[in-house]
């Protein structure tokens, strides 16, 4: 069992920046890939992106490349999603997610990750 939670969420103004953090406790954290996701009202749950159990590599969903950045820190049992640049359409609920697959594809697929935070809320103003 893993447990996360998120933190960090807020309002921001469009151009402006805010970094979430996802805690994890339980089993060993370093052995999962971790993942983002948000969902905003009325859509379905979106890959932000991820990055591998070591950290040493991520990706990310078209739609944020170049602006938000996924790190780790695997003693801390911590991942962050630092956000840039935003703008409305960033706006949603934001989850960290930790699974156990290991193809890129199973990385971008919300149903490959076993465990979920609870969520933080970032709302981006025009």
């Amino acid at each position: 069992q893993v447990q996360l939670v998120e933190s960090g969420g807020g309002l921001v103004q469009a151009g402006g920046s805010l970094r979430l953090s996802c805690a994890a406790s339980g089993r060993a954290f370093s052995g999962y890939r971790m993942g983002w996701f948000r969902q905003a009202p009325g859509k379905d749950r979106e890959f932000v992106g991820y990055i591998t159990r070591s950290g040493s590599a991520t990706l990310y969903a078209d739609s944020v490349k170049g602006r938000f950045t996924i790190s780790r820190d695997n003693p801390k049992n911590t991942v962050y999603l630092q956000m840039n640049s935003l703008k409305p359409d960033d706006t949603a609920v934001y989850y960290c997610a930790a699974g156990s697959s290991y193809t890129v594809v199973d990385g971008t697929v919300p149903e490959k990750y076993g465990y979920w935070g609870q969520g933080t809320q970032v709302t981006v103003s025009s």
